[in-house]
């Protein structure tokens, strides 16, 4: 396998932007719903406290894990104790070194944060479509975290490739504030922002406003600089951390 390098791993991030786009549009058709959020909620019988949202992620969890998908590196389940996989999976060398690439895990704090784009991207109410809303939440959550789990990965080791010395003496002093500022490249961020906002308002340039919620740009803006790109460089950090000599 080719070593990949910085520019097609970046173009890798980019195809990602409009999966999650449009994963985002689907997720804005219907409102807030709460109801489908709480414990005890989800109406299923012997579901105990766990609201609809849980048992909907945890059972398309449950079968992505039994075809493999976890075995890929960037896949990250937000549930736990999932079944093995029931397929022989075989990848090519990814050319990762990271001592544990399941330990570079931002599961929790992209739970937290999408949850807290909810608000800013559905309409505040109850429409009654929880299932509608929490199979696109669980779609929405699977795209987030591939991207930001394959970003932290892949790019980490791809600058640490390009100036080995600076890395070590940082990984070596456990310079965690010294990483991150060799890692960022703040004009990247800049057009990875502005490239989003345009996707989202081209995405949407032609649908009928009279069926079709519209999807506020700056909500997802707000979400790839304040979440998905900072996320991205902890996972970074944490790799870095645990990269093998």
């Amino acid at each position: 396998m080719a070593k990949a390098t910085l520019a097609t791993i970046a173009e890798r991030l980019e195809g990602f932007e409009e999966t999650i786009v449009f994963k985002l549009i689907d997720r804005a058709q219907y409102k807030t719903n709460p109801p489908a959020y709480q414990p005890a909620m989800s109406g299923f019988e012997h579901a105990g406290a766990k609201s609809l949202f849980e048992l909907r992620l945890r059972r398309q969890e449950s079968m992505d894990a039994q075809f493999g998908r976890f075995c890929v590196p960037e896949e990250r389940a937000f549930s736990g104790h999932l079944p093995r996989p029931r397929r022989i999976v075989k990848l090519p060398d990814t050319g990762l070194r990271c001592s544990d690439i399941n330990a570079i895990n931002l599961t929790r704090e992209l739970m937290r944060a999408y949850r807290e784009l909810l608000p800013r991207i559905c309409v505040e109410g109850i429409d009654g479509h929880f299932g509608s809303s929490v199979e696109h939440d669980v779609y929405a959550l699977q795209a987030i975290s591939r991207r930001v789990h394959y970003g932290a990965l892949y790019v980490a080791e791809c600058k640490y490739g390009d100036d080995p010395a600076a890395y070590r003496k940082l990984i070596k002093a456990k310079d965690t504030a010294g990483m991150l500022a060799l890692l960022t490249r703040k004009d990247v961020e800049d057009a990875i922002v502005a490239r989003v906002r345009d996707k989202v308002v081209y995405a949407q340039a032609k649908a009928n406003k009279r069926t079709r919620i519209v999807l506020d740009p700056e909500a997802v803006v707000w979400f790839y600089r304040d979440y998905i790109i900072p996320l991205t460089k902890k996972g970074e950090v944490d790799y870095l951390l645990d990269r093998n000599p």
